[in-house]
């Protein structure tokens, strides 16, 4: 897998879940199994099937989760500038048909939340502002067609 940069906040939450995975629903769904099994024939039985494929599905994630830890790298805020739109800040924007300002932190696809205003490296908004300096105009295609933002102020 490759290397993961995300925020302190971003590994906090990822040690959160991986907690909460092993600490709690591990144990649940391994009680779930002993109760199924206690209900006779295994064969014909589909709380049992359920538990199973639970188990599998939840021992998947921890391993993903774990191995997304393993490749995490921490990025520090006070090494970033904000001379360009980059990876961890904020960008404030004019979509120019329209007038309308918004505010976008451009973050690791595990910290996207587009509630928070966060979105994924990996969109096409994100990928069109990537490396724009304020002042400039970024012209970006989505599925709706092409969107036109002014960069009007970077910070972090």
């Amino acid at each position: 897998m490759a290397v993961t940069y995300m925020t302190e906040e971003g590994l906090k939450k990822l040690k959160e879940e991986l907690q909460f995975l092993e600490t709690v629903e591990r144990p649940r769904i391994i009680a779930a199994i002993a109760e199924a099994r206690e209900k006779g024939d295994l064969s014909e039985n589909a709380e049992y099937d359920a538990a199973k494929e639970a188990q599998g599905a939840l021992e998947t994630k921890i391993a993903l989760l774990k191995s997304r830890l393993m490749d995490a790298r921490v990025l520090n805020t006070a090494d970033l500038s904000t001379d360009e739109v980059k990876l961890l800040t904020k960008v404030r924007v004019r979509q120019k048909n329209t007038g309308m300002e918004k505010t976008f932190q451009l973050v690791t696809e595990g910290e996207a939340n587009i509630a928070e205003g966060k979105i994924s490296i990996s969109t096409p908004i994100a990928k069109g502002l990537l490396g724009k300096k304020v002042g400039d105009v970024a012209q970006i295609q989505v599925p709706v067609g092409l969107l036109e933002f002014e960069i009007l102020e970077i910070s972090l």
